[in-house]
């Protein structure tokens, strides 16, 4: 099978279900960013050395996909199960944000994103993380059919990423900077 299929050529491609859009419509633009978050995260597990932090990633990556999958199929497209973004998704990242929040120091100010690499790039993902959970708003409003849980799965995430970089930093004895806004 060839990588290449010449059919996006007019730059439309298709949902799962087989509708042409666009590549530049709103839902394209919306699990592209999830892909583009998924590659981040494919970057900071190569940067990570903490087996305990490599199943929190791997979770997310596979969490990713269906999200992608998600956020690919319209809800119109009913003629077979389709992969959706549950409740139990979000609760997980949740259990998990508690988990690591009771490791970590209460925050009193703004912290500066960085401290190792691992952290810093997670960092980043957390910032990938909010363009798309901005992305699946506005395609939200767009179009309601997609439901909640995408949006408050990418709210929690991002959430928990701020958490796991700090948690990172914390393995690694970096001391986090705090914003000094004078």
């Amino acid at each position: 099978m060839k990588i290449y299929t010449k059919t996006g050529d007019a730059g439309e491609t298709s949902l799962y279900g087989g509708k042409r859009v666009p590549k530049n419509s709103l839902r394209i633009d919306a699990y592209g960013t999830v892909d583009e978050l998924n590659s981040v995260i494919g970057v900071c597990r190569s940067l990570n050395t903490v087996k305990e932090l490599d199943l929190f990633f791997d979770e997310l990556q596979r969490d990713l996909f269906t999200l992608g999958a998600d956020l690919a199929t319209p809800e119109e497209r009913s003629t077979s199960p389709v992969l959706r973004i549950q409740e139990s998704h979000i609760g997980r990242i949740e259990k998990n944000i508690d988990a690591l929040e009771s490791h970590l120091t209460p925050l009193k100010k703004f912290i500066l994103p960085g401290g190792s690499r691992t952290s810093a790039m997670v960092h980043f993902a957390r910032t990938v993380c909010r363009r798309a959970e901005r992305i699946v708003v506005h395609l939200a409003q767009v179009e309601p059919s997609i439901g909640k849980n995408p949006v408050i799965y990418l709210n929690r995430l991002s959430d928990f990423l701020f958490v796991l970089a700090r948690y990172r930093n914390s393995l690694s004895n970096f001391s986090e900077t705090e914003w000094d806004p004078s």
